[in-house]
Parts: C-alpha cells; sequence; structure tokens
C-alpha cells in the first residue's frame, strides 16, 4: 500500500523506479500508472519488441522506458546493462531463478527474503527479509545518512590534522621553535580529535537527505570542492593557534606560556569545529546540541583541556605554564573564531 509514495519519495531523490514483469503489458502499465512509476514523459515495450531493438537503439529508449512487460530473462539482462552504459548505478529486485542473472549483473542486487528462491538469494548482495519495495527506500535513506556521517569524521580528522601539521611546519620556519611538544600534539591527537570524530560518526540522518540527486559513479568523496574546504580550515586553525602561540610568548616572555596558549587554542578550537561538521544546514536550523554524543564528547574533552591547564601537577607534565585570566579569554576567544567563520560561510 505504501508503494505509491515510496516512488514519489524515489523521483525526488533522483532514483527512477522501473518496473520489469512477466505481466501484459495493459495490466502492468495500469499498475505502474497508479503506483506513479508510468509518467507521461515515459513508455512501455514488450519483450518481443525489446528482442528487435539493437544494443544503441535500447541505449537511446531506456531512459523514457519505465515499464518492460513479458519480458524474459536474457532481456532482463540487456535493460542492466543498458542503464550501466549510461553510467547509472542500477538496484534490481528479483524472486524467482530467471532473476539470478540480472540480480548478479547489477550494482547492487536485493533478493526477496520471503517469496525468493534460494537461486535468487545467492546470486543477490542483499536479501529484503519483509519483500517491502518502501524497506529498500529506507535503506538507501539510512546508506545516505551512513555515507555523510563517514564524510563529516574524515572531514574533521583531515582538517584538524592539516592544522597540527601547518602549526609545527610554519612555527618552525618563522621562529624556530615548535608551538607544541610531542606529548601535547599526541594528547591532542587522542582526546580532542578522537572524542568527537566518534560522536560525529552517530549523527542522525538529516532530513532533507532523500531530496539530494544521487553522487555520480566513481564520484570521490572530496568532489565539490569539499578537499579544498578541508585544506582552508586546517589552514585557518594553523593561523589562529600560531596567532596565540606568539601572542602568549611576546605577553610573557616565557615559551612555555606561548605554548600553553597554543595548546589551548589548537585543542579547543577543534572540539568547536566538531559542531561546524555536523551538517551543510547552519546549527541555528538543525540545533547546536541536537547530537546528545556530541554533546557529550564535547563536554569531556573541554573538561579535560580545563583539567590540565588548572591542575598544576599536570600542567607541568604537559610542560605548560599557568596564564592570567586575559590571556585564557583571548585564547578561547581564537578558538571559537572557526565556529564564527564557517556558519558565516553557510549564510
Amino acid at each position: 500500500p505504501e508503494a505509491r509514495e515510496v516512488c514519489s519519495i524515489c523521483r525526488e531523490a533522483g532514483i527512477k523506479p522501473v518496473m520489469i514483469t512477466g505481466d501484459h503489458v495493459v495490466t502492468a502499465c495500469a499498475i505502474a500508472r497508479d503506483l506513479g512509476i508510468l509518467t507521461e514523459n515515459d513508455g512501455a515495450i514488450t519483450g518481443s519488441e525489446l528482442e528487435k531493438l539493437t544494443e544503441e537503439e535500447l541505449d537511446a529508449r531506456v531512459a523514457y522506458t519505465a515499464v518492460y512487460a513479458r519480458v524474459s530473462q536474457t532481456d532482463k539482462i540487456r535493460i542492466v546493462h543498458a542503464w550501466q552504459r549510461r553510467g547509472e548505478i542500477v538496484a534490481m529486485t528479483g524472486d524467482g531463478v530467471n532473476d539470478a542473472p540480472a540480480l548478479k549483473a547489477a550494482d547492487i542486487g536485493c533478493a526477496m527474503g520471503i517469496t525468493g528462491t534460494d537461486v535468487a538469494k545467492g546470486a543477490a548482495d542483499m536479501t529484503l527479509t519483509d519483500d517491502n519495495f518502501a524497506t529498500i527506500v529506507e535503506a538507501v535513506r539510512e546508506g545516505r545518512g551512513i555515507y555523510d556521517n563517514i564524510k563529516k569524521v574524515v572531514g574533521f580528522l583531515l582538517g584538524t590534522n592539516i592544522g597540527e601539521i601547518f602549526t609545527v611546519f610554519f612555527a618552525m620556519l618563522l621562529w624556530r621553535e615548535s608551538p607544541l611538544l610531542s606529548m601535547q600534539l599526541l594528547w591532542i591527537n587522542l582526546v580532542t580529535d578522537s572524542l568527537p570524530a566518534i560522536a560525529l560518526g552517530m549523527e542522525s540522518v538529516e532530513p532533507g537527505v532523500m531530496k539530494r540527486k544521487p553522487l555520480r559513479k566513481g564520484e570521490g568523496i572530496f568532489a565539490g570542492g569539499y578537499g579544498l574546504r578541508i585544506f582552508l580550515q586546517g589552514a585557518m586553525f594553523a593561523a589562529l593557534t600560531l596567532i596565540g602561540f606568539w601572542t602568549g610568548w611576546r605577553a610573557t616572555g616565557d615559551i612555555a606560556a606561548g605554548r600553553t596558549m597554543a595548546f589551548s587554542v589548537l585543542s579547543a578550537e577543534q572540539v568547536f569545529h566538531s559542531f561546524n561538521m555536523r551538517s551543510e544546514r547552519s546549527l541555528f536550523l538543525i540545533g547546536f546540541f541536537t547530537n546528545r554524543y556530541l554533546n557529550g564528547a564535547a563536554a569531556i574533552s573541554l573538561f579535560m583541556i580545563a583539567a590540565i591547564l588548572s591542575i598544576p601537577p599536570l600542567t607541568g607534565i604537559f610542560g605548560l605554564a599557568a596564564l592570567g585570566a586575559e590571556l585564557y579569554l583571548a585564547a578561547l576567544g581564537l578558538a571559537l573564531t572557526p565556529l564564527v567563520v564557517v556558519e558565516l560561510w553557510k549564510l
């Protein structure tokens, strides 16, 4: 019953549903129209007509054909291959023995779990346990959410690590001094990188994910300028950290104070930046604190930063120094800058 609505969702998501059936073409077209599979711009074709088409003719017609009736198992494979030659990713569903070759040929073969034969299940990549088309579309939604979260985590980790590399590299060029000790860098990687990254991977699926068009076949994770954005964000982290290092060193004349500023800025800005990575949309639209896992990870990370900066034994172990209130406030301001900059970019 929900298939009609699901077909509409498919079209919004850039997915074209196509019916391939052994039924008569009139029956198939009636059901396809009712479900929204067969529209005014689409046509229907029978197996006997399909046999007469060359590969080139089929390639030209396949994009405008939504119903294939009275087809053979060879026809099903031809249809799958015709879509693939157009550069499309093809998901094929089926339940019978004669569906197995097409299930194998498709990019994603999905066999029916209730009515499906063992041959079909063996040839498919996955099995649909409830034989419900709506479940496939829900799986697409979840899959897009998982991909988005992987992209967020990769972008977050690469951006923060680029910031760390640039910080040390340019500080050595400018002052011949490292703004961060190895223990400090290790702690930042273990705490302020890992906990928020894990929490970002648990971000819920965004509401509009099924209104986006699919990725092009072979499109990399850094496409669309994403790699450049990560690089620029890393450069921004480094610049802010170097400003903090120079400010603390110049204000006190003590390099340990400069390193304390650098440590404070770099570790805190990474925690704040994790909120930027939650969505392409503004935090004002999705809510600042709607990911409870990230809230907890950020709270733990900030608490540990504060503990290292304020507990004398820990401060000494990490090679840090006590600073005045004005320098801590300056470090906080620098650490919050990426949050403001990225929000303005989103706007």
